[in-house]
């Protein structure tokens, strides 16, 4: 779910295809997409052996959501300089968004530990590499608790 107003348009980042953008100031901190309709999570080794392809995101540990479908969520874009922080399946406005802002998170978050992304980081060309659990969580939580103060 998105909570502020938002559109999908052509993405800032070359090669990136559409974007999701914020139609109003997103202060930070604040949530900018919470986790709904999740019926179950899956572990790694089940989304591997699958053989439909599905949109997949860590959501802690070893357990992951599955998206069948391509919601809207899914036009959220990679960047080593993120304009959102990815927690525990939410997005958390990582500064103070002004409208018309393209909502970005770090993917090393989301993939599974060592699994590398097809493209590397537009802007810097640098590989997209999954995190370990904890060394996921504990950034984030650091990023996280920093926002919130």
């Amino acid at each position: 779910m998105i909570l502020p107003r938002y559109r999908i348009a052509a993405s800032g980042i070359p090669g990136a295809g559409k974007g999701l953008f914020v139609e109003e100031f997103v202060a930070a901190g604040q949530v900018v997409t919470a986790p709904d309709a999740i019926d179950r999570t899956y572990a790694w080794n089940e989304i591997e052996r699958s053989p439909d392809l599905h949109a997949a995101a860590r959501w802690f540990g070893d357990r992951y959501t599955l998206s069948p479908d391509w919601p809207d969520e899914c036009y959220v874009n990679h960047s080593f300089a993120p304009t959102g922080l990815w927690h525990l399946g939410f997005i958390f406005a990582a500064k103070d968004l002004p409208q018309g802002t393209e909502i970005t998170v770090d993917y090393r978050h989301l993939l599974a530990p060592g699994q590398q992304e097809d493209f590397n980081d537009a802007l810097t060309g640098e590989k997209i590499v999954g995190l370990s659990w904890p060394e996921s969580l504990a950034s984030t939580t650091r990023a996280l608790a920093a926002l919130i103060g």
